[in-house]
């Protein structure tokens, strides 16, 4: 007789359990996506995986760039080559600033970031793109690195000589600068020549313009290269 007292105590327990516990039970029950589900999710990662993993190195990367990445439509090379020359022209013009005894390495600085050399690592970049089309591939690549580089090691150079750091010395900058000037010069030869000396051509009258023509900002050149800046 205790003996089935206590059965029916304990099927008592399991049927009054409440409501919210019932409910809880489902929920989680629910919830979790069936056996067959996650091994088919299993199975379509491992597989996509291991078509990516059996790919060449070159060819997984080419696929996937030309297939999920859209290709930013650049505009004409004669675009991007005045920028360029003027920010090298600018850089000469910091490598003055750097021979003076004291020089301002803030306006150093901040010479990195105005004007055509702002814009600088976007415009190389194009140039270096169009010498890629042309054959170039690794001396643009290469020239773009080495100058990206130089300007990063030079503008930390500036930053700390500005903090007064003895080790941040005007000849290490000055090594830095024409390294920069000279990868963009190799960068430069890439550029087929018509459109550099109409590049060259549009810099020069926009650096001098003419004393003698006093409408000489209105032209067609002037208006082109503002444009572009």
């Amino acid at each position: 007789m205790p003996l089935v007292l206590s059965r029916m105590a304990s099927l008592n327990a399991t049927v009054s359990l409440p409501l919210w516990d019932h409910r809880k039970r489902l929920t989680c029950a629910s919830s979790s996506p069936p056996v067959w589900k996650q091994s088919r999710r299993v199975i379509s990662v491992s597989f996509l995986l291991s078509r990516l993993l059996l790919l060449p190195k070159d060819a997984m990367a080419g696929s996937l760039i030309d297939k999920y990445v859209k290709r930013k439509r650049l505009d004409p090379l004669e675009a991007y080559v005045p920028p360029v020359i003027l920010a090298q022209l600018q850089f000469q013009d910091l490598e003055k600033i750097l021979s003076v005894d004291k020089p301002e390495f803030e306006a150093c600085r901040s010479v990195l970031r105005s004007g055509p050399a702002s814009s600088l690592r976007v415009n190389i970049r194009a140039v270096a793109q169009y010498a890629s089309d042309a054959g170039y591939s690794q001396t643009a690549s290469n020239d773009v690195d080495r100058c990206l580089r130089a300007l990063e090691e030079m503008d930390s150079l500036f930053l700390r000589a500005s903090r007064k750091d003895p080790n941040a010395t005007v000849q290490l900058m000055k090594s830095q600068l024409g390294t920069a000037l000279t990868a963009l010069d190799s960068l430069l030869q890439t550029v087929p020549s018509e459109v550099l000396d109409k590049g060259k051509a549009m810099v020069e009258i926009y650096r001098s313009p003419s004393e003698e023509d006093d409408n000489v900002s209105d032209s067609s050149e002037i208006q082109q290269l503002q444009s572009i800046l």
